[in-house]
């Protein structure tokens, strides 16, 4: 919630302006206010956070719209966890040059 100095709502495009001052000065580039969200979805699921603890914050009815707009975070996570079980397994030589989630074959 955010609110102007007086106490009352603040004007999305005073918002909107204000974030696009603070990229600016900060020498980012320019994005969507709304981008604060999925980055920070995307960084919790990254570190491990439950699926449905994401969907309370997000505020989202159901698990499955949670599920759907970061299943590409989940499936990298996933072939993260593969590599890491098939190098605990020895199945990978570590050659940069395999595919992700790859087991050599001898």
């Amino acid at each position: 919630m955010f609110t102007a100095a007086q106490g009352g709502s603040i004007d999305l495009t005073n918002l909107t302006r204000a974030f696009a001052t603070l990229l600016r000065k900060a020498g980012l580039r320019r994005i969507r206010f709304h981008d604060l969200r999925h980055s920070t979805a995307t960084l919790l699921l990254e570190q491990g956070a439950e699926l449905v603890v994401i969907k309370e914050l997000l505020g989202h009815a159901h698990i499955g719209v949670t599920a759907t707009v970061y299943a590409h975070v989940r499936l990298r996570l996933q072939r993260q966890a593969i590599d890491t079980l098939g190098d605990a397994l020895g199945l990978t030589d570590n050659d940069p040059d395999d595919p992700p989630a790859a087991a050599v074959v001898r």
